[in-house]
């Protein structure tokens, strides 16, 4: 039996296992406010490696960063009906602007009552559109590209961190164009962008594809996804994309004056991805032992650990870890110089070892005397911690092979991460299930790891799609997206008995 770091396994208790991965990876921690969390550095480093990577890739695509105020005046939600119903029951409000003591007590002041209340920003199109208004008035202006980091409120009544929070970080991309075609060419260019971002930076096996009608973004459309597995078989929308049309335009009076001297609404878009994808991270990549961190997105990607004794020999230790770490960081990995620490906290080096392991460092190498002598490091890969009989898979290499080969090693650390996380997606999407009596049989109570059906269903809308909304619901299951690439529809919908049209992905989701 091997004796695991954490305190609880994922077969015992998913959801215990995943507040485990995250207090003793020293990923986040309560706050003391309700839904907000403090997120550590670890944590925040994977967010910053997040940010940096996919940063770069929406440059890439012509975009730039701007920001736009936290206060929305709460007029901007209510001249787009379907967005403001959308949002009505999670937003924030700001109605004082001063408090006083009354009775012993901060309270606000009745005489500091704003005029208009303002909307702490739960999403940005509201203001946004009202900017692009100002800053849009004939073709020649278009298209505007632009993307903020920011935080969003959204007030959350069942919150579990990373996953949904009250307070959360993202990025929100908006765009204006001249043409639906080229709007809806801007949708579908960015979801592809957050596919490929999971797929090779979170090494995250993704789903994209659309969102049906009633799983749309308030407003919008038409939304798009990338959907993740995680490792308890439900589903975690990961990113989205959405085209808005014209509804944001007419409600924000976002017109502009096309090539033939004719005023036109603009078409746009906006699209999204959030510290959400670090539950997506710990979820998909986590074991018994803490978290996995691919390489790319790894604030730290091998932890040099010296294993000093108190004696006189710690100098030499220290000496050669340091040269170690200096090789290391000269060193090329994606790209990017290779991230190496030395651990150099007053700890016995079994507990840094197995702190690094919690943490999901991809690389721990342990350096003693003995290593010294010999010219060799001793290797612990994150991705495989343990031997066929149960012990720790640790390495010994001569030093500058371990060099020499460090890069490649990163890389196949996460290449491995991906394969495994893609092999148990792939076997457990099933896509026989022809009847809905079949649905209810593969998520029966007994079935620990049902994973996702593909079906085949005829796109329903109004009551009839509002029906096999609440189907679906009684069994704690949704419909997550049409899958791009998704065979051909056959048959009828398993759903109305109607002839089908598209294949939909259904689960259990967060």
């Amino acid at each position: 039996m091997i004796k695991h770091a954490l305190p609880v396994t994922r077969q015992a208790d998913f959801a215990a296992w995943y507040q485990a991965v995250i207090s003793e990876g020293d990923l986040a921690e309560e706050s003391g406010v309700r839904g907000c969390m403090v997120i550590r550095p670890w944590g925040y480093g994977i967010w910053e490696r997040i940010q940096r990577l996919l940063d770069d890739r929406i440059k890439a695509t012509g975009h730039e960063n701007c920001y736009f105020p936290l206060f929305i005046p709460l007029s901007y939600f209510e001249k787009e009906a379907e967005h403001v119903d959308g949002f009505a029951k999670e937003m924030a409000v700001v109605t004082h602007h001063r408090l006083i003591q009354q009775d012993g007590r901060l309270v606000p002041d009745p005489a500091a009552k704003l005029e208009e209340p303002l909307v702490v920003r739960p999403t940005s199109e509201t203001v946004i559109g009202a900017a692009f208004s100002r800053w849009i008035q004939s073709w020649r202006d278009l298209p505007v590209l632009i993307n903020q980091w920011a935080n969003v409120v959204r007030w959350e009544m069942r919150t579990r961190m990373f996953l949904r929070t009250s307070e959360f970080l993202w990025q929100e991309g908006h765009t204006a164009h001249a043409s639906e075609a080229e709007a809806r060419e801007e949708t579908m260019k960015m979801l592809e962008v957050y596919r490929s971002f999971a797929e090779e930076c979170v090494a995250l096996p993704v789903v994209a594809g659309e969102k049906p009608e009633h799983e749309r973004f308030p407003g919008a459309v038409a939304t798009y996804s990338i959907e993740a597995m995680m490792q308890d078989g439900k589903a975690l929308q990961a990113g989205t994309s959405h085209f808005l049309g014209t509804n944001f335009s007419a409600a924000q009076n976002i017109r502009f004056q096309n090539a033939e001297g004719q005023l036109e609404l603009a078409q746009t878009t906006s699209w999204g991805m959030s510290t959400r994808m670090i539950g997506g991270l710990i979820m998909v990549h986590g074991d018994d032992d803490g978290l996995r961190v691919p390489p790319r997105v790894a604030p730290w990607q091998v932890v040099i650990v010296p294993m000093l004794r108190d004696g006189p020999e710690d100098e030499a230790v220290l000496a050669y870890c340091r040269e170690l770490q200096a090789e290391l960081a000269a060193l090329s990995a994606f790209g990017e110089p290779v991230r190496a620490l030395l651990d150099q906290r007053p700890a016995k080096a079994a507990v840094k070892r197995w702190g690094w392991v919690k943490k999901g460092a991809p690389v721990i190498v342990e350096v003693g005397g003995r290593d010294v002598a010999g010219g060799n490091v001793s290797v612990v890969r994150r991705d495989r911690l343990y031997r066929d009989d149960g012990k720790l898979d640790s390495a010994i290499l001569a030093r500058g092979d371990f060099v020499g080969g460090a890069a490649a090693m990163l890389a196949d650390v996460q290449q491995s991460l991906h394969s495994q996380a893609r092999a148990r997606m792939d076997a457990n999407i099933r896509r026989d299930v022809t009847d809905f009596t079949a649905i209810e049989a593969h998520f029966a109570e007994g079935n620990r790891y049902p994973g996702w059906v593909e079906v085949s269903w005829c796109r329903p809308t109004g009551a009839e799609l509002d029906q096999v909304v609440e189907r679906l619901k009684a069994l704690k299951l949704t419909a997550r997206n049409v899958p791009s690439d998704a065979e051909p529809a056959s048959g009828t919908c398993i759903f109305t008995g109607e002839p089908a049209v598209e294949r939909i992905l259904i689960a259990r989701a967060y």
